[in-house]
């Protein structure tokens, strides 16, 4: 029996296989939707009167007056309330990974949307600060269900040839989420009943609807069937998906190649939560991995992109920004989802590592440049412009390269035996970070706490630093390669030499070389 091409393991890609992966991408307008419209309900008049309380009138110049009283939130309060959610997600995130390997990729997405209408429905019924929390936080928990598994199906189930653009499609969803959130924040917030910010959190119920009705006609994917020993699933599920006939040369071979390579990876690990740490620093152990994987979530948050989507409205109100801060959000959010589909294309053409070098060093020089005008010409008209320019250029490298580069590669690192578990922690990581940014921030930049302002952006634009170096030394290229292949390249050559990298076998081809040599490689899967 000849060998099969390395090139002939996967069909060509059809419009059927773009279409079930971009409904999957859907699942970013939930993440997108409930981290923007926090930011637009902050800045309600309605939501600082029923949500705060009496406060001095020199206490915050944001504050509401209703002709008689001052009233505002705490500190405390604005940070809990926006960075509860992502301590829901970091939970979610986490427990996500071991649902995803017992009942499958799809049916934990749904258990998610069902998670995250439960906590809408808390966040609209509440007339208070304690129930907000509770239901952000069990939102949260959704949430971190949905951005966990979504991008692991998604990378599962998606061609190699466009994996990245795929993927990076559930990056576009969550810019639209976060437009929509602030465009629908800003058409109720004149509102001076409950209105304002309950019609903005009970339209998120429509998008966890859609998502998760909309799941049950799309197929499990095809490795977690291999993985359960459920081969004729797998192969059913890589018809549908691969718009093949059952009997296509392109369907057997792919098939082979992921038994193949489930085989060799099941001898080596068992896919527990331990195996995530076990290897040691080796170019290939599953402990680099997770710790790239983490590492990789953790420094997309340090590029404090999420400081504006979360704080840009009152940000802008306190810098004196001439415009109407909530007309600035929206304006940012347009330049967040009009620059993601940049990376549809270079994310494919020139890889994961070129964007995620060039965004960090673009993205540091616009923040040092606002932190420095911003602390130069505090409260000016003119400074205030410069900083809305230079946001938007900011929020443009963020959108076209670290914003879906990111998620990107933590759908590719990782061995299917621990993939559900480590794209899990990956996205913990990013929601614990989220967590930690989001409630600290409040303290450095309000007025009555830290009053950094413009100067936060020195400590964004540091951190924008370790980003570029960590991508230069430590993340693999992976354009072009199927999971698999991925596993080949990162046990055969550092990260700087991985764009070089060319695959010259398959696994299904070594064991069946080694079958006809009488060599058993690793016990085969029982079917």
């Amino acid at each position: 029996m000849a060998d099969i091409p390395v090139a002939r393991v996967e069909a060509p890609v059809t419009l059927k296989a773009y279409f079930l992966c971009a409904f999957a991408a859907f699942g970013g307008i939930l993440f997108g939707y409930d981290s923007g419209y926090i930011s637009g309900v902050l800045g309600m008049d309605y939501f600082k009167y029923q949500f705060g309380g009496p406060v001095p009138a020199d206490f915050d110049h944001t504050s509401y007056y209703d002709g008689e009283t001052y009233y505002m939130y705490q500190t405390w309060q604005k940070s809990l309330i926006t960075a509860i959610l992502s301590a829901g997600t970091f939970l979610g995130a986490v427990v996500a990974g071991g649902f995803a390997d017992w009942l499958g990729r799809r049916t934990t997405i749904i258990m998610g949307c069902a998670i995250f209408l439960a906590g809408v429905i808390l966040q609209t019924a509440s007339t208070t600060v304690p129930l907000l929390i509770v239901g952000r936080f069990v939102a949260g928990i959704g949430v971190g269900f949905v951005s966990a598994i979504i991008i692991l199906h998604m990378s599962e189930i998606a061609p190699k040839a466009v994996r990245g653009m795929i993927v990076a499609g559930y990056s576009f969803a969550v810019t639209v989420g976060l437009l929509l959130a602030s465009c629908v924040t800003y058409a109720t917030k004149d509102r001076m009943d409950t209105g304002s910010y309950r019609i903005p959190i009970a339209i998120q119920a429509v998008y966890a609807l859609i998502l998760g009705v909309g799941l049950f006609l799309l197929p499990e994917s095809p490795r977690w069937y291999v993985k359960k020993g459920r081969l004729e699933k797998a192969q059913a599920a890589l018809c549908r998906i691969r718009g093949q006939p059952q009997e296509s040369e392109y369907i057997r071979a792919e098939l082979d190649e992921l038994i193949a390579n489930y085989e060799h990876e099941i001898a080596s690990m068992q896919g527990g939560w331990m195996d995530c740490f076990k290897g040691g620093w080796k170019p290939n152990s599953n402990l680099r991995r997770v710790v790239i994987g983490i590492s990789m979530q953790m420094f997309q948050q340090w590029t404090g992109v999420n400081f504006i989507f979360y704080y840009g409205t009152t940000f802008f109100q306190q810098a004196g920004v001439p415009q109407t801060p909530f007309i600035i959000g929206i304006i940012t959010t347009v330049v967040n989802v009009g620059s993601t589909p940049l990376s549809f294309w270079t994310i494919e053409r020139f890889g994961r590592r070129p964007l995620l070098i060039f965004g960090a060093l673009g993205m540091l020089t616009c923040e040092f440049i606002i932190a420095i005008v911003g602390t130069a010409a505090p409260n000016s008209g003119a400074a205030g412009y410069v900083l809305v320019v230079f946001v938007c250029i900011y929020i443009s490298f963020f959108a076209s390269t670290w914003g879906p580069a990111a998620w990107v590669i933590i759908g590719e690192i990782y061995p299917l035996p621990i993939r559900a578990k480590g794209v899990a922690l990956s996205t913990a990581s990013n929601w614990l970070w989220n967590f930690i940014i989001g409630y600290i921030t409040p303290y450095m930049v309000d007025p009555s706490a830290g009053n950094l302002g413009a100067k936060v952006f020195f400590v964004w634009g540091s951190t924008c630093a370790a980003c570029l170096l960590f991508a230069y030394f430590f993340v693999p290229e992976t354009k072009g390669l199927s999971l698999e292949q991925v596993d080949q390249m990162m046990a055969e050559c550092s990260p700087r030499q991985s764009a070089k990298w060319v695959p010259h076998t398959t696994f299904a081809t070594e064991k069946r070389r080694a079958s006809e040599a009488g060599v058993v490689m690793y016990k085969e899967m029982e079917v």
